[in-house]
């Protein structure tokens, strides 16, 4: 049991890209945590220096009621969570990932929060697509959202249901909670579908041992124009925690948008990245709007085992580091997913990146890691 002022974590999701972040952050400033995911991994039996001490993993399958209970109604000396976790065996916005997902929570909560007593908030990490529908359709074509532009009413966003359930249950335990929306995530995970940085790195890592040219493939206006918001994974588990135990009263139940703040464009980075990767020539960073990530790396899984055993990295597949059909959808997009940061800068939130510097930044990560060569 941890003393009475001592601060305890719930991470769910702990061996993601945040969740990883937020636990490093947690355990450097003497807090207990509890890492909650399906499955362990690895790269966490270091984390944190000596902190790793203070670190608990919990496996556990929250969309199995009895076992959420069974598990989690033990760690009853939690005063912060942190969800940071979702169900993706659905397609987004439809009615099974909404109701998988909010039942996910729905479970956690049950088991944690009659137990938990010394529990003062909740931190939610839903994204910016809050703010749209994938399914053709806009929430309004606005040059940037903030965080009163309406719900969309279209699809079945699992982001609302998920908002809505702590607002329906942590007023009874009176819990705080405050809500974060990153756009898209720089960082370094083997437990992330959606991981940008393990796409683009495989990309880079193949292109050069095969000597083919780094294509950025997508829409012209992607590749010339400030279109998706970036966030740096170091920032957005930042955010969490500056909510969390900084500004209880000030953001109960309030949400924030989570991104660098920088302004960038893919044109203008693209070469820098490649370079970083080991493209020597930046005549070979090129654009192609007919370039199409999922047809191109169609069948080289065998080339990335072939780098892996090379190069003597972490065992992994190609698969577990690339989702290269999440890379098109991002360069293809049909709208801009842009939004304000304004209400988390007027709370005195002071974290910014450059997106350049926290890829190389994560690059280097990742080689450290021995995740890409």
């Amino acid at each position: 049991m941890a003393s009475k002022d001592a601060n305890v974590a719930a991470i769910f999701g702990a061996t993601g890209l945040v969740g990883k972040e937020l636990a490093r952050r947690l355990l450097s400033r003497g807090w207990k945590v509890y890492g909650v995911a399906r499955r362990p991994d690895t790269s966490m039996a270091t984390i944190g220096g000596g902190g790793h001490r203070r670190y608990h993993f919990v496996s556990c399958d929250l969309l199995d009621s009895c076992e959420a209970r069974d598990k989690l109604s033990r760690i009853n000396d939690v005063t912060h969570v942190f969800w940071v976790t979702w169900a993706s065996q659905f397609s987004l916005d439809s009615p099974e990932c909404y109701e998988q997902n909010r039942a996910m929570m729905a479970n956690a909560l049950i088991a944690i929060l009659p137990k938990a007593g010394r529990l003062r908030h909740v931190s939610l990490q839903t994204g910016a697509k809050h703010y749209i529908s994938l399914q053709g359709l806009l929430g309004g074509e606005v040059g940037c959202y903030n965080e009163e532009s309406p719900r969309v009413n279209i699809g079945h966003n699992f982001y609302y249901g998920l908002e809505d359930l702590l607002q329906e249950m942590l007023p009874l335990y009176k819990v705080a909670w405050s809500i974060h929306r990153p756009g898209f995530i720089i960082g370094s995970s083997r437990r992330a579908y959606y991981n940008l940085m393990g796409t683009i790195c495989v990309y880079g890592t193949i292109c050069k041992y095969l000597n083919l040219p780094f294509v950025f493939g997508g829409t012209k206006r992607c590749w010339e124009e400030m279109y998706i918001d970036a966030s740096d994974a170091r920032l957005v588990a930042d955010q969490h925690v500056f909510a969390a135990t900084r500004h209880e009263q000030a953001v109960e139940g309030r949400a924030y948008n989570a991104i660098n703040g920088e302004y960038f464009t893919w044109k203008e980075i693209w070469p820098s990245i490649g370079a970083k990767l080991g493209i020597e020539m930046p005549e070979k960073c090129t654009f192609s709007g007919d370039f199409v990530y999922s047809l191109a790396m169609e069948g080289k899984e065998g080339v990335w085992n072939e780098i892996v055993a090379k190069e003597g990295l972490v065992d992994t597949e190609m698969n577990d580091l690339a989702n290269w059909d999440f890379l098109d959808q991002m360069f293809r997009c049909p709208f801009k997913m842009l939004c304000s940061r304004s209400k988390i800068d007027l709370i005195g939130f002071k974290s910014r990146y450059h997106v350049l510097d926290s890829m190389v930044y994560w690059i280097d990560m990742m080689r450290d890691d021995k995740i890409i060569p």
